[in-house]
């Protein structure tokens, strides 16, 4: 059985990179706890792409954004879809997303997000 990667780009103001870095912790810890097998994410550093298109213009970063890449990696679709709904029912998670106790540090409308079969690798 190959594994299942959700990934995602999330276009982020730069002053508010520590909040997030708070709330990424909080859903790191959280999706390990339901299952999921690695769980990184990483902000831009290097952002140079010549001849080619950069992942701020991918993610229409403004003046004063930069981005984070990240992805979540699971045992199969259907590990994913299972650890995801009891993700998504835990109040810890909720409290961060929209309409919450507290907002996510962006905008949950730009993230770009999908999920990917295993195509190379080890």
């Amino acid at each position: 059985m190959s594994k299942y990667t959700d990934g995602f780009v999330i276009p982020i103001a730069k002053d508010k990179i520590e909040e997030y870095k708070k709330s990424a912790e909080l859903a790191c810890e959280v999706w390990l706890e339901y299952g999921a097998l690695d769980y990184r994410e990483w902000i831009a550093e290097d952002l140079r792409a010549e001849n080619m298109v950069s992942f701020p213009q991918l993610a229409g970063a403004k003046e004063g954004e930069t981005v984070v890449f990240a992805w979540i990696t699971y045992n199969s679709r259907k590990d994913r879809d299972e650890v995801n709904a009891k993700v998504m029912a835990d109040p810890r998670i909720k409290e961060m997303c929209p309409g919450g106790k507290d907002e996510p540090p962006f905008d949950c409308s730009r993230m770009a997000y999908g999920g990917f079969e295993a195509l190379v690798g080890s």
